[in-house]
């Protein structure tokens, strides 16, 4: 902008320099305007924030002016108010003329042809000035241009100019009106070059981050700033050595997650660690940057996948339930201490002290058996000490009003908002507190509890840090209870997390869950949902895979008598689970197979379970529609994996329970063998993964021998037991990189075996299934019986000419040539399949 820009607007005929009076005229007008017109300024519920340098703020704060002392009329020194006031509107108005004036040259001062000095002295008057409010802004932003002619200000070396010009911005920023503008006038991009520069003031770098913090209030400009060199920046900021800077880089942030499309980058730019460090350091420091910090990971922790990783870093997010609620917590005062598992702590002393030392001095001379305290124990103690003392003083949440943050919402929406507002805490507290609020009286609060566990158990270190922390107990309790489906819906999903884990599975068999799960499950009103919670949760407590740990089980803790598992699958139960299983999806068919399988283990006899239907769930489970699919004609190859996935597993349960009952003499006089032989058989020759197949190939082999006694080598059974399964397992047993030498050594020698014995079409499945190529690698192993038996294989497979482009193609010519040519006491094999490769 040039002095002919504005020279129509306030005619002068020359550029005359900046006086010091004029600089202190126009900062002193800025100050002295009435206070009522500041509410004329359009602010948001976002923070907007506006630095000033301090020492020239306290400079003007008492300023001597005519309008400022009071007239008084007669000895008495009573004022006139009438003419008090209409002397200060003559004074605001004759005052408000002189002042646009002043913004009017300084305005021109900012002028690329202008002085750098000039320039310097002019952004830092406009930049005083702009403090007075919104009428001080528009006063300013009158001029068409100043903004281009303000940012470009900002790749000034001087660092006051740097400053005044950032500071500006920020000011105009806080408008509504003017955000936008500044947005496209460059700001952003040359606020990040600014912030880029290696040695930046502090200053500086306040004003700068703070025009942004203002930016990004608008939804618009948040889209524009959430960039990468800005984020990174944003992220250096955090570890500051100003607290002012930390606290704007913050709240720029805050305001960027408002924005779901920014969480992201904001993401892979790292960003929740940094600040997941700032919740849980020792050091608090400053509470506003710890509040923007918190703000943007529980906006980042409404994706389920980016909660995931929040609490990954050691918080874990909280319901806030109100002061209110925590009135109904009752701590056991007079009672022997006991860890927050509820296991007893030995009781040593003969008879209470007096006062109570000896209950409150307990555990504090651990050096026997410091060993046997845990990590997870000791952070256990640790939290439910902190927060239940905060609960007992009446500190633990205060009670404050939760304004909505936006304008126009309605009140129903406020509250729903209310109700799901949520904090972060450090895990040791976060799951201390989790724990106590699950034994309180509200059910809303206990409900959001249980959902907050349920959430919080992404590993075993959370699974089992909840355990220890007391949580299993109370989570069973509350399904006892005859609570509505608003709490025990969010206690079943807890304990199925909690469940994953094969120790908290025990805890909770131990605390008598399971009568109280089948009294559920036999309930025929209860969703589908829930059933499927529910089958999950006593599928890993049933797990049939773990029944000869079941047989060393302890029994329940702190005597608490659960039912015994065969009590507690009786025949109604098993009556249930197959009428679920008729009817129910892939999933959980599967679920229900492996709870009823689990009634072989505890009954032998399998009377209960055949007297079931039990052929209808298997043929329902074994065929399965994925499988008649062709994969190139899958909309979905993703879907159809997936689809793949479940079914492998729903058919590998059914082909162990079938071979579990083929064991029952009553089965096998039921069962239709044909029917399930020509199931398995078809199943195996589909293009299931190959690991879902072994308990087919299994329950065919068992089939075989019911009919047969001594099946032969070569019976179809066992030909595509040995096509279908055995072979693609050896391929690839010697393919993996983590198979040991002997694991390498033991599948050729079987390969070689199979290969020897003619079984039909032997070498075309070993071929299809890409056995060629770890075969020519075996070639170059020390081990004399490894590269025998492959040379043997090679040499069988090159009787067909079609193996013989796959064979060189391997490499297998050079390998060859060099055993020939070293006399290895293979070199004649080796020699030989040379002769038949047309080399």
């Amino acid at each position: 902008m040039s002095l002919s820009t504005v020279s129509s607007t306030v005619p002068c005929s020359r550029l005359s320099p900046i006086s010091t009076t004029q600089t202190k005229f126009l900062t002193l007008s800025a100050k002295t305007q009435p206070i009522r017109r500041r509410h004329d300024r359009s602010f948001t519920p976002f923070p907007t924030l506006i630095h000033s340098n301090h020492p020239l703020r306290h400079a003007f704060s008492n300023p001597k002016s005519s309008f400022h002392r009071p007239h008084c009329i007669g000895e008495a020194g009573h004022s006139d108010t009438t003419e008090q006031t209409s002397a200060t509107s003559v004074d605001d108005n004759e005052e408000a003329r002189r002042s646009e004036s002043h913004v009017a040259l300084f305005v021109r001062m900012l002028g690329l042809d202008n002085d750098p000095l000039d320039r310097e002295q002019a952004v830092e008057a406009l930049w005083k000035y702009s403090l007075g409010g919104k009428k001080c802004i528009d006063a300013i932003m009158q001029f068409h241009g100043c903004l281009n002619l303000i940012v470009t200000l900002l790749k000034s070396d001087s660092t006051s100019t740097c400053e005044a010009a950032a500071g500006l911005l920020c000011s105009i920023a806080s408008v509504n009106l003017y955000r936008e503008l500044v947005a496209e006038s460059g700001a952003l991009e040359e606020i990040t070059a600014l912030l880029s520069r290696p040695s930046l003031a502090t200053v500086v770098k306040e004003q700068s981050i703070c025009a942004l913090w203002n930016l990004t209030v608008d939804e618009g400009v948040r889209e524009k700033a959430a960039d990468f060199d800005i984020l990174r920046l944003l992220i250096t900021f955090l570890e500051d050595d100003d607290v002012n800077v930390k606290e704007a880089a913050g709240g720029v942030l805050a305001n960027l997650s408002l924005s779901s499309s920014n969480h992201k980058i904001m993401v892979e730019v790292g960003v929740i660690p940094k600040l997941a460090k700032l919740l849980k350091g020792e050091n608090k420091g400053s509470k506003v940057i710890r509040k923007e910090a918190r703000n943007v990971l529980l906006e980042l922790a409404k994706d389920d996948y980016y909660r995931i990783l929040v609490i990954e870093e050691g918080v874990v997010p909280i319901p806030i339930i109100g002061a209110d609620a925590y009135k109904s917590f009752r701590p056991d005062l007079y009672s022997w201490p006991s860890l927050p598992d509820g296991i007893k702590v030995e009781q040593t002393a003969k008879s209470p002290s007096r006062f109570g030392a000896s209950e409150l001095l307990l555990g504090l001379n651990v050096d026997e058996d410091v060993d046997e305290v845990d990590e997870a124990k000791t952070k256990a103690i640790v939290g439910r000490t902190n927060q239940q003392f905060l609960a007992r003083i009446g500190a633990i949440e205060f009670e404050k009003e939760i304004k909505s943050e936006r304008p126009g919402e309605s009140q129903q929406n406020q509250n729903q908002n209310q109700q799901q507002q949520l904090t972060l805490l450090p895990c040791v507290d976060g799951v201390a507190r989790l724990v106590l609020i699950l034994g309180l009286a509200d059910e809303v609060a206990v409900s959001r509890a249980a959902e907050s566990v349920a959430d919080a158990c992404i590993n075993e270190e959370m699974r089992v840090s909840f355990m220890e922390a007391g949580a299993v107990k109370p989570l069973v309790q509350l399904l006892a209870n005859n609570n509505g489906e608003g709490v025990k819906i969010p206690v079943i999903r807890a304990l199925k997390n909690l469940s994953l884990s094969r120790t908290v599975c025990k805890r909770i068999e131990a605390e008598g869950a399971v009568p109280f799960f089948i009294n559920l499950l036999k309930q025929p009103e209860i969703s589908l949902s829930i059933t499927e919670q529910i089958l999950d949760v006593l599928a890993h407590i049933l797990d049939p895979s773990k029944e000869m740990e079941s047989k060393f089980y302890e029994g329940p803790v702190n005597g608490s008598k659960a039912d015994t598992r065969s009590e507690a699958l009786d025949g109604s139960v098993i009556s249930r689970l197959v009428q679920i299983a008729k009817t129910a999806s892939p999933n959980l068919l599967r679920k229900a197979i492996s709870v009823i399988e689990f009634g072989t283990v505890i009954d032998p006899t399998m009377d209960t379970i055949i007297s079931e239907d039990i052929t209808t769930v298997l043929d329902v489970a074994l065929h399965q529609r994925v499988l008649d699919e062709p994969e190139n004609e899958a909309e979905e190859l993703e879907k159809h994996l997936l689809e793949l996935e479940e079914a492998g597993l729903t058919i590998s349960a059914a082909s162990r329970l079938l071979t579990k009952l083929l064991d029952s003499e009553s089965f096998r006089q039921t069962v239709d063998v044909t029917l399930f032989t020509e199931l398995l058989r078809k199943i195996l020759r589909s293009n299931l993964p190959l690991h879902y197949k072994d308990w087919v190939a299994s329950c065919l082999v068992k089939l075989t021998s019911l009919s047969s006694p001594s099946p032969s080598i070569n019976n179809p059974i066992n030909v595509e037991v040995t096509l279908y399964k055995t072979i693609p397992s050896l391929v690839e047993q010697m393919s993996f990189f983590s198979s040991t030498p002997e694991a390498k050594e033991a599948a050729v020698l079987e390969l070689n075996k199979i290969v020897s014995e003619g079984v039909p079409e032997s070498t075309q499945a070993l071929a299809s299934h890409g056995g060629i190529e770890p075969l020519v690698k075996l070639l170059e192993e020390r081990n004399e019986r490894c590269v025998e038996a492959s040379l043997s294989v090679l040499y069988n497979l090159s009787m067909d000419s079609e193996n013989h482009t796959a064979i060189i193609r391997a490499g297998a010519v050079p390998v060859l040539r060099r055993i020939v040519m070293s006399q290895r006491p293979q070199w004649e094999k080796a020699l030989r399949l040379l002769r038949d490769l047309p080399v």
